[in-house]
C-alpha cells in the first residue's frame, strides 16, 4: 500500500521523502502550499494538529489498520520500526541514533530556522542582531557535527534515521551562510549522503 506524504519543499519534509526512497517504500506526495496557509485548513490539522508539515499516512499501519502521524521525528522513527531499517534493534546502538536524532529536533533545525527568518526581514538592528545571534549558534551547531562526524562516518555509527534528519537541514546550508568547507567533515559526510542514489532521488522528488 502506497503512503501518502503531506508536505512542501522544507528541510523536514525532504528528511521523509529521503528516508522513504532509501526505505523503498512506495508512496504518494500531497503538496500543502504553506505560501497559500493549506497547512491551518481544517482537513489538513485532522493528519496534523499542529498545523506543520510534514505528516503521512499509511494505510497498513499497526495491525493492518490505517496510522496518521505528524512531526518528523515521529515519522522517521515509525519508518524505521515499520521496515527495520535505519535504527538498531540492540537499545546500545539505538542510543547514538536517538541521542543525533533529538539534536537534531531541538537545535539543528530550529536555530537555523531562525536564521532564515531573521535572514529574510528588512535589514535594522532587530534583524542584524537576530542574524548574529542564530548564524553564531547555527555554526556553533556545526561544529558540533564537524566533531562527530571527525569520529564516526555517520553521526551514530552507521548510517541511520539520525543522518538523514539531520541531512535535512545541512542541505539548506548556503542559506545557513554556512560553507561547508569550513566544516570539512560534515562536507564528507553531506557528499557521501548526497552521492546515494536513493538520497539523489528523495531530493529530487517535487513537493509542490
Amino acid at each position: 500500500m502506497t503512503i501518502q506524504l503531506f508536505a512542501w519543499d522544507t528541510p523536514n519534509a525532504r528528511k521523509i521523502s529521503v528516508a522513504l526512497e532509501e526505505m523503498a517504500l512506495a508512496y504518494v506526495v500531497h503538496p500543502v502550499n504553506l505560501g497559500k496557509q493549506e497547512q491551518t485548513a481544517e482537513p489538513f490539522l485532522a493528519i496534523s494538529p499542529n498545523g506543520r508539515i510534514p505528516a503521512i499516512i499509511d494505510e497498513e499501519g499497526p495491525s493492518g489498520k490505517p496510522v496518521s502521524i505528524f512531526e518528523s521525528g515521529a515519522i522517521l522513527l515509525y519508518l524505521a520500526e515499520k521496515t527495520g531499517r535505519f535504527l538498531p534493534t540492540s537499545l546500545a546502538e539505538r542510543i547514538p541514533v536517538l541521542e543525533w536524532l533529538m539534536w537534531q529536533m531541538g537545535g539543528f533545525g530550529p536555530m537555523p530556522g531562525q536564521m532564515h527568518h531573521f535572514l529574510s526581514l528588512p535589514e535594522d538592528a532587530a534583524s542584524a542582531y537576530g542574524v548574529k545571534r542564530y548564524g553564531a549558534e547555527t555554526r556553533r551547531l556545526y561544529g558540533v557535527l564537524n566533531k562527530r562526524l571527525a569520529e564516526s562516518e555517520y553521526v551514530a555509527g552507521a548510517l541511520s534515521i539520525a543522518d538523514f534528519a539531520i541531512l535535512g537541514w545541512a542541505w539548506r546550508h548556503a542559506k545557513h551562510k554556512v560553507a561547508l568547507e569550513d566544516f570539512p567533515h560534515v562536507a564528507r559526510w553531506y557528499q557521501t549522503l548526497m552521492d546515494r542514489p536513493a538520497v539523489a532521488r528523495g531530493f529530487a522528488v517535487d513537493l509542490t
